[in-house]
């Protein structure tokens, strides 16, 4: 928790405010056994009415400014939370926008849903809580056994002994049960994980019957959840009895030594009554920091949690200077670049060595899983080789700084992925500046303007979250017309025509071709149609590059090529057979 005071600096002021208000109310809460002592002790003794009708107005007043400080706390101490929360959350968000691909793969997605909203909210109540009761409880605690002293020394020494044992009983509770919350949290990403990949996949499910099994196995991580929540909660609610046995233990050696005392003369009956309220307040703050000490573990693991992401680095530094690109060198060049994913066994590319020129088309090519995505990943530099070096125009990507890399290049991922909103607010995101020429331009280009056309307001027509209202061709074209709006210098077109028919992506490819200035255009396809009139051609074969050049190149001297290529036009096998001949 002490990491994260920082984003509580905007707070301090409420930090403070909020116990010394609580401490207030507590010193009202403290005087008020006295004053109802005085009533018994002096205005029912002496039958003074008028006393009497004195102290009790002394104890309206003393309730209503005890009120007006409990408000006054809970407002500041609402105030100091949501904003830290709302600090915390803005953090640890930019903090995972900035980690790179291999640390977004470690922690997962569902580990980082859960503590983006349900961790950041039981830090942000357990604060609440902690601001408002965290030092009311031990003020009445300790004010009481103070007060007790100011009645009856000996008397009060009944509150001396009992207080350690019930901070003893707390601390030993709240020692077992935080490692247990983290578990509980733990087991939460899972049930996460396992909600988010059904929702998700809901259609998969349905497609292949398995929506029984994936209810049991909801059931069964549930179930782990829900066991581990109860065993935990028992252990905790044991705090609320365990208090309660040892307050009246305590409470009886206390009215057994009162009536002793006042036997003897030493106190008065209405002294008696002030020590038992002092104990019956007591009663109440403990139940009520049993219940504070629960969320307080809570918060506290959470907390750590939270904290555990703020103390991953990302394993990629960037350059603050920036650099310029030098002349005449190759827009691209693999050098000897090898890499491997983090905790893989095996590099899913290796020794990879070529350059490309300014201006040209590249074709990339290869079986399910030969490294093509990851070749393409690593000109973004969304990860970095393990070995060798990648440069863009002549440059290291490493020493490009922040940012300036990627404003070069436009991607349309594998996965089309667009955001919830108009379709010309998914269009500039590329650039903010673009104006509806320059996305209709786009849209042309990506054979998507007949789609927008047919759509109620075009342009302004509202897509759905991951664009669910689009079939998955439209989609591809949108995400195509997407990175066309930026005006790259590079195009990386990850496999994302592979749900467009032959004559939409023959469309699409010659479009491309003929893009005005020198944008250099990767394109990854499983088509060998889609890649043939490539100025170059990658062929990759379980992360080697198994060959190089143009069609004709490859098909004279690259096996791995032939067979993809005769595997989608059979009928050309015979004819090369003749050719060859």
């Amino acid at each position: 928790m002490r990491s994260l005071a920082c984003y509580l600096k905007e707070y301090k002021k409420e930090s403070i405010l909020a116990p010394f208000f609580k401490f207030l109310e507590v010193v009202f809460d403290l005087i008020v056994p006295l004053v109802i002592a005085q009533i018994i002790d002096v205005g029912v003794a002496q039958n003074d009415h008028g006393y009497i009708v004195q102290r009790f107005f002394i104890l309206i007043l003393m309730a209503a400014a005890g009120l007006t400080c409990s408000f006054t706390a809970q407002y500041f101490a609402a105030k100091a939370s949501v904003g830290f929360a709302a600090n915390l959350r803005q953090a640890v968000f930019d903090h995972i926008q900035r980690l790179s691909f291999t640390e977004l793969d470690t922690l997962g997605t569902d580990t980082l849903i859960t503590r983006l909203t349900d961790d950041v909210n039981q830090v942000q109540n357990g604060l609440n809580m902690g601001l408002r009761l965290l030092l009311r409880s031990p003020f009445i605690v300790l004010g009481s056994m103070v007060m007790a002293f100011t009645i009856n020394i000996r008397c009060a020494l009944v509150f001396v002994v009992a207080i350690p044992i019930l901070f003893l009983v707390a601390f030993v509770i709240m020692y077992v049960s935080i490692p247990l919350f983290k578990k509980v949290q733990g087991r939460l990403d899972a049930v996460t994980r396992l909600t988010r990949e059904n929702l998700t996949g809901v259609r998969v499910i349905r497609a292949f019957c398995r929506e029984e099994q994936s209810v049991e196995e909801f059931d069964a991580r549930n179930r782990d959840l829900t066991k581990l929540n109860e065993f935990v909660g028992r252990i905790s609610a044991f705090l609320n009895p365990a208090t309660y046995v040892l307050i009246n233990i305590a409470t009886v050696f206390l009215i057994q030594k009162a009536g002793v005392e006042v036997n003897l003369g030493n106190m008065q009956q209405g002294e008696v009554v002030a020590l038992y309220n002092y104990m019956a307040q007591m009663i109440v703050e403990l139940i009520k920091l049993a219940s504070l000490i629960i969320t307080l573990n809570k918060s506290a693991a959470c907390a750590e949690r939270v904290a555990g992401i703020l103390k991953v680095r990302s394993s990629m530094d960037y350059k603050e200077k920036t650099v310029s690109a030098k002349k005449n060198s190759p827009a691209v060049t693999f050098d000897n670049v090898t890499f491997c994913y983090q905790n893989s066994k095996a590099p899913s590319l290796s020794n990879i060595s070529f350059s490309v020129k300014p201006g040209q088309t590249i074709g990339i090519i290869g079986g399910t899983g030969s490294g093509k995505s990851t070749l393409v990943n690593l000109i973004t530099r969304f990860y970095d080789a393990s070995e060798g070096k990648v440069l863009v125009d002549g440059v290291d990507v490493k020493d490009y700084p922040r940012g300036a890399l990627r404003r070069k290049i436009g991607v349309v991922p594998q996965k089309a992925a667009l955001f919830q909103g108009s379709i010309r607010a998914n269009m500039k995101w590329g650039r903010d500046d673009a104006t509806d020429k320059d996305i209709w331009e786009a849209l042309k280009i990506a054979q998507a303007k007949e789609i927008v056309e047919k759509k109620d307001g075009q342009l302004d027509f509202h897509l759905e979250q991951n664009g669910r209202n689009l079939s998955g061709g439209q989609r591809q074209r949108l995400t195509i017309a997407r990175a066309l709006v930026k005006k790259p210098e590079f195009l990386i077109l990850d496999d994302s025509a592979s749900a467009l028919d032959f004559a939409t992506d023959a469309a699409l490819r010659k479009a491309l071709h003929s893009l005005s200035g020198n944008v250099t255009t990767f394109l990854v396809s499983q088509r060998a149609a889609s890649i043939r009139q490539a100025d170059l051609i990658l062929v990759l074969d379980d992360g080697l590059l198994a060959g190089k050049g143009t069609h004709q190149e490859l098909m004279s001297s690259c096996e791995t090529y032939r067979e993809i290529f005769f595997s989608q036009f059979p009928e050309e096998r015979k004819n090369y057979k003749e050719a060859a001949k």
